[in-house]
């Protein structure tokens, strides 16, 4: 009873400051904020004042106990007041041209890849197999979608091979980690490994010094007319953003809802959430761990693919070897920092979208490096999960082999 009271005590205590915290981390985002479009405040005034009194708040968390909230106070508003700053010599329309609409829209495309792939591995961690190999998947998916694409003529043939080679390398990683009961942090790299020497070995026995062919068949874009919005409010916005967008990002919406719904609203999703939960308990009810588990692994695999799939046939129209240039473990951060939900995990990507989204025109209007600016989502990776770890809970038996007694 005492041990109780205590962390209710503590907690009670903690409110105050976490609630300063929180208004730290506001003022560090109104800082910014209010210099971007359409408000562009050019005092300097005010993102210093909003800088020294976020900074206020995160050491006034700190001294009282709430580090990571007022770590993340001191940080947001540093960084806000400096990027504030920085905001302030630019003319308006460099600003819009660096934060209009089309920064949203790029956002999306760079994020649907992502999306396929953490969505997949929510299914497979949520099953208990942790799926170090969504990286391997995507590059498999992106070159076997490309290649079936060039010799059938069509690219629902490329999106089809790509994920019954996403879902073979699946059914590799799941027979090494839950038949053989292998590592399966080991097994995942296996399989990264296994795609990135075979696609690269294909890539130039096929294809040569010429690379893939152009005017290969590529997934269309999906035209909505909402042109008639543009004079209503944020009509405008909307038409710019969602009126012209590939189809795999529509398709990734769909998938979302689906693997939400499925995940938390059917029996499906409850068997499988118990499966990675507490297997032994849902092996007595009759639920057969091993099918949930393979048909989960498999299942990452194929959406993973399709995420591999948009990079080849949907968004470049070719395949350079590894393409995917670490996505599959973005993805895998993402399935963590959106504690294994689909919706969670889509804001994940979203945020690490917009990562890549920026760079190009950061890198076009405001002549920062390009190699710099490539960094820029790998650190937001690392910020992320800084700021998650220790926070998210995961399955209770992710990682761990089953054996049936």
């Amino acid at each position: 009873m005492s041990t109780m009271q205590g962390v209710i005590d503590r907690s009670r205590r903690l409110a105050a400051p976490r609630a300063v915290a929180i208004a730290g981390i506001a003022l560090g985002v109104l800082a910014i904020w209010l210099a971007l479009p359409p408000w562009t405040a050019e005092s300097l005034g005010f993102p210093i004042a909003a800088g020294f009194l976020g900074v206020a708040a995160g050491l006034y968390a700190l001294m009282r106990e709430e580090r990571r909230l007022g770590w993340w106070a001191v940080g947001v508003a540093v960084g806000g007041t400096a990027a504030a700053l920085w905001l302030q010599g630019r003319d308006t329309e460099t600003l819009s041209a660096i934060f209009g609409t089309g920064l949203v829209a790029a956002m999306l495309r760079f994020a649907t890849p992502l999306a396929f792939a953490a969505i997949g591995g929510v299914f497979s961690e949520r099953a208990g197999v942790v799926n170090i190999g969504l990286e391997g998947m995507m590059l498999a998916g992106a070159f076997f979608g490309i290649w079936a694409t060039a010799w059938s003529g069509s690219w629902i043939i490329g999106l089809l091979m790509a994920m019954a080679f996403g879902g073979f390398f699946g059914l590799i990683h799941a027979f090494f980690s839950i038949h053989l009961r292998t590592d399966q942090i080991v097994s995942g790299f296996a399989i990264n490994f296994l795609a990135l020497g075979l696609t690269g070995y294909l890539f130039r026995s096929i294809y040569g010094t010429q690379g893939t062919p152009s005017g290969v068949d590529r997934i269309p874009d999906v035209h909505l007319p909402l042109e008639w919005m543009r004079g209503v409010g944020l009509g405008r916005f909307i038409d710019d953003v969602f009126g012209q967008l590939n189809l795999m990002i529509w398709l990734m919406f769909i998938v979302l809802i689906v693997a939400w719904l499925v995940l938390f609203r059917t029996p499906i999703g409850l068997r499988l959430r118990a499966v990675g939960e507490h297997p032994r308990a849902a092996d007595t009810v009759g639920i057969n761990v091993y099918a949930v588990r393979y048909a989960a692994v498999v299942a990452s695999g194929m959406l993973a693919a399709l995420g591999g799939a948009y990079l080849s046939i949907g968004f470049g129209g070719s395949f350079n070897e590894n393409m995917t240039a670490g996505r599959g473990f973005i993805a895998l951060a993402a399935v963590i920092l959106g504690k294994w939900s689909p919706l969670g995990a889509f804001g994940a990507t979203l945020l690490f979208g917009f990562g890549f989204a920026i760079s190009i025109p950061l890198q076009r209007e405001a002549d920062i490096s390009a190699n710099l600016l490539s960094t820029l989502p790998y650190v937001l990776t690392l910020i992320a999960l800084v700021g998650v770890i220790g926070r998210s809970i995961p399955p209770a038996a992710v990682g761990r082999p089953y054996s049936k007694q």
